[in-house]
């Protein structure tokens, strides 16, 4: 395809100087033009193979724009569809199938700058006009963008040079962004500070310039059980949201982005998608595992022991030496919970280096990590390789299979398809039910298993698991990663060294992957279980539901044993839309395991569950309840049927009576009415899209 773009700074002027000869010869397959001076009817162009696009100031003798087109397209825009930068003609929009092309002829200063206030304006619109069209297609931009090699447009060039007391010779080399979550709230984040360090000096040695601003974080952990937990998964979106303004604000050239705990890293994967100018993750690693009592614990250790101390088997100073025990060290907590599932996956998506999910926070190996990103990031940027170079539907395909044999949380199921949205390469969860079924699981780490991302890192980590799925041809080892080469190449060296942990591809732990996507009349759009930290006895169960419209109802329940065995706990109201937010349901899965009723309690919910769960529990069931899913009918007492194997769950009430109680149906009023929560609950979309913001 050939496109010219020229300004002809008054078209009639420049037909008589030759024009048509040079747009003949250059025979291109778009010729786009700006500042074309003219009103409707100034001038008529005898050009037979092309369609004439054009969009005319409304001040005479005024900018104007214009597309010659040989291909017709679907569509034609003239204008950002705002009235008031809408009146001089500046921009075309010709859509075709795979793209948008867009001319434009941006506004100047002015002498004097007497018009920066309204050309920063427009600027702005601009911008948002574009990012909405690239959502939908890639977008194809020229024209005469008013860019000078030098700094008219700066009021005060020589003051916003050196400000922050950066050297003329700095602010020449490319700027890097290094987006730090550390905070003194996540016990986990505490050391993020020397990672950012790490990064800004591999950064230096590069030849680049780091500007390190910071990024928000949930603790899970602390959120949970109480209405914190609703902002949780929301906070993903405001993390993407953040980064893409201050990068884009700022003019950044790249972006080095420092995670470590639960929705961080899709945040900020997300942002890097959005945003596609080099990026790369590196981590703040897991947390280490300690020896109590002869047993390796972590954070479901402190949780299930509240639900031991509640049946009366353990007593109040076990229950403390428990809790001390639970996360010793700075990191993620250290089972293949949804912070560690997310940076193992990382990996896997080529958007970090080796080592990113499994090297110990407390290693100077993760130091060394840090830095090699600092300097890779200045490769990348070299080498012009973006996340959607990385983040394809290819490197998605191995992030599910690595979930499966894995036995990720599942989290993953929320963050895998927001991150493949963004990236323009959506997924179902039908999609990951189809590789669940063909995968192996190979790892049972905490809470499926006694291991944890510590022995995953001395087994040869994510690479080398990696290594043992592709000895049966599982993996698309073409794609593009961070390193600069290929997955296949990363791994090719990358044995197991200790089969205890992975388990050999011919010798699994099951056929089938660590996640399931479950579906039924109780979740005619689907629910996800872990299957892998799910009791064989548990994986068919038959018995009555007892339903509770909050997690605070059914924990109450739990606690006073209203829950015997047999049953089938209902939480709901806790989905995306309903909760808002969609609450881990820890606590009341913890309780249950506790009391020693996971092998004969199953739960069910709208909402969601931490990495950390185990047991018989199955989460974003939808469609939810606040939209009128099947689950807000459930009453005390039906049978609810669950088949993991077969990925079915239903409940055993004839069509007849479903019908009768949808029609009875008032859905309760919004748990939320004001805030960024309220905002949220109305335009976010279900679990099994993500959770995802929707534009419209």
């Amino acid at each position: 395809m050939k496109l010219i773009s020229w300004n002809v700074n008054g078209l009639r002027a420049c037909v008589q100087k030759g024009f048509l000869d040079y747009f003949h010869a250059a025979d291109a397959d778009f010729f786009c033009i700006q500042e074309s001076k003219l009103q409707e009817g100034q001038i008529t162009l005898d050009l037979p193979d092309y369609h004439q696009y054009w969009n005319y100031a409304e001040k005479k003798g005024y900018s104007g724009t214009a597309i010659f087109a040989k291909k017709e397209p679907l569509n034609v825009t003239r204008g950002i569809g705002t009235a008031i930068y809408d009146t001089e003609g500046r921009v075309i929009t010709l859509e075709y199938d795979t793209f948008y092309l867009v001319t434009c002829y941006t506004p100047n200063s002015q002498n004097e700058l007497a018009r920066l206030s309204y050309r920063m304006e427009w600027e702005d619109a601009f911008r948002t006009y574009l990012l909405q069209l690239d959502r939908k297609k890639p977008v194809i931009l020229c024209g005469d963008l008013n860019v000078a090699h030098t700094e008219i447009d700066l009021k005060n060039p020589k003051t916003n040079r050196k400000n922050a007391g950066f050297t003329d010779e700095e602010i020449e080399r490319p700027l890097i962004g290094v987006v730090s979550a550390k905070n003194e709230i996540i016990p986990g984040h505490i050391h993020l500070d020397k990672i950012a360090e790490a990064v800004k000096t591999g950064v230096r040695i590069a030849g680049g310039t780091p500007l390190e601003f910071p990024a928000i974080g949930v603790c899970d952990g602390i959120a949970m059980g109480h209405k914190g937990m609703k902002y949780s998964l929301a906070s993903r979106e405001l993390i993407a949201d953040s980064i893409e303004s201050m990068t884009i604000a700022h003019g950044l050239d790249a972006l080095v982005l420092i995670p470590n705990c639960d929705k961080i890293v899709p945040g900020m994967l997300i942002a890097a998608a959005r945003l596609n100018i080099p990026a790369i993750i590196v981590s703040g690693g897991p947390m280490l595992s300690i020896n109590y009592k002869d047993k390796y614990r972590d954070l479901n250790t402190a949780f299930e022991a509240v639900g031991a101390f509640k049946a009366g088997n353990i007593d109040e100073d076990e229950l403390l030496r428990l809790e001390n025990a639970a996360c010793p060290s700075c990191g993620s907590c250290s089972g293949m919970f949804t912070a560690n599932s997310m940076n193992c996956l990382c990996e896997v998506l080529g958007m970090a280096l080796p080592g990113n999910g499994t090297i110990p926070a407390v290693y100077s190996e993760r130091i060394r990590l840090a830095k090699h990103a600092g300097m890779k990031i200045m490769e990348l940027l070299e080498k012009n390789i973006k996340p959607r170079d990385i983040i394809t539907p290819d490197s998605i395909y191995n992030a599910l299979r690595v979930d499966m044999a894995l036995g990720c949380s599942t989290n993953s199921m929320l963050h895998l398809p927001a991150i493949a949205h963004e990236a323009k390469a959506p997924i179902t969860l039908d999609y990951a039910n189809e590789i669940s079924k063909e995968t192996p699981n190979l790892c049972h780490l905490a809470p499926a298993g006694e291991h944890h991302v510590q022995d995953l890192y001395a087994a040869g980590g994510v690479q080398a698991l990696m290594n043992e799925l592709s000895k049966k041809n599982l993996l698309k080892l073409d794609t593009i990663t961070a390193t600069g080469k290929t997955l296949g190449e990363n791994i090719k060296d990358c044995t197991v060294l200790d089969y205890n942990v992975i388990r050999p591809i011919d010798n699994p732990y099951s056929q089938t992957g660590g996640i399931a996507v479950l579906k039924g009349n109780l979740a005619p759009d689907g629910s996800v279980v872990k299957r892998s930290a799910v009791a064989k006895e548990m994986l068919q169960h038959e018995g009555p539901a007892k339903v509770y419209n909050s997690e605070e109802e059914a924990i109450e329940a739990i606690y006073t044993g209203k829950i015997v065995k047999g049953d089938v706990v209902v939480i709901r109201y806790e989905g995306p839309k309903g909760g808002p937010g969609m609450r881990e349901m820890l606590s009341p899965t913890s309780a249950i395991c506790g009391m020693g009723l996971d092998k004969d309690v199953a739960l069910i919910t709208d909402g969601r569950f931490s990495g950390a769960t185990r047991g018989a529990a199955i989460g974003h069931v939808s469609p939810e309840a606040v939209e009128g899913g099947p689950i807000a009918f459930v009453q005390d007492g039906d049978i609810i049927s669950i088949d993991i194997d077969k990925c079915q769950i239903n409940f055993k009430v004839s069509e007849e009576e479903l019908a009768k109680r949808k029609e009875n149906w008032t859905p309760l009023e919004p748990k939320v009415k004001t805030g960024y929560l309220r905002r949220y609950s109305k335009m976010v979309s279900s679990a099994i899209q993500g959770a995802v913001m929707l534009d419209d």
